[in-house]
């Protein structure tokens, strides 16, 4: 089962046209991704505490229906990959069973101490969970 994030739509999240300016998106998955963390067991402060953080390296978003003000979204999100350095998380926006977009993010893991890249350490492999595709 993959891990759900809510988000409340607010009034500066939306542009012009009633909709979720498509900035936005990355910061519901970027919350999303510290919200699977913590569901984890691991939050993002106790993983910065023990000298590792991640970077976004590259996200890919698909959108398919408007995230209107008001709204509650809902943020899937689950494992896909898991590689020496980096992971990749998938994540699907939805309001109820009405599909918003869907994405894909890749992400590194490095160091505080230089940001250097490393192997994706235990303590985070074991708060992301298993390999579990969305698609």
């Amino acid at each position: 089962m993959p891990f759900t994030h809510r988000v409340d739509v607010r009034y500066l999240e939306a542009d012009q046209q009633g909709v979720v300016f498509n900035m936005w998106y990355l910061a519901y998955l970027d919350d999303a991704m510290t919200a699977l963390l913590a569901h984890g067991g691991l939050s993002y402060p106790e993983l910065m505490a023990q000298g590792w953080d991640v970077q976004l390296v590259h996200t890919e978003l698909d959108w398919v229906g408007p995230l209107r003000w008001g709204e509650r979204g809902e943020v899937d999100v689950a494992l896909g990959r898991v590689g020496t350095t980096s992971f990749t998380l998938q994540f699907a926006v939805r309001v109820g069973d009405r599909p918003v977009c869907t994405a894909e993010t890749v992400y590194v893991a490095v160091e505080t101490e230089g940001w250097t890249k490393v192997a994706v350490p235990d303590v985070l492999l074991a708060a992301l969970g298993p390999i579990d595709p969305l698609r």
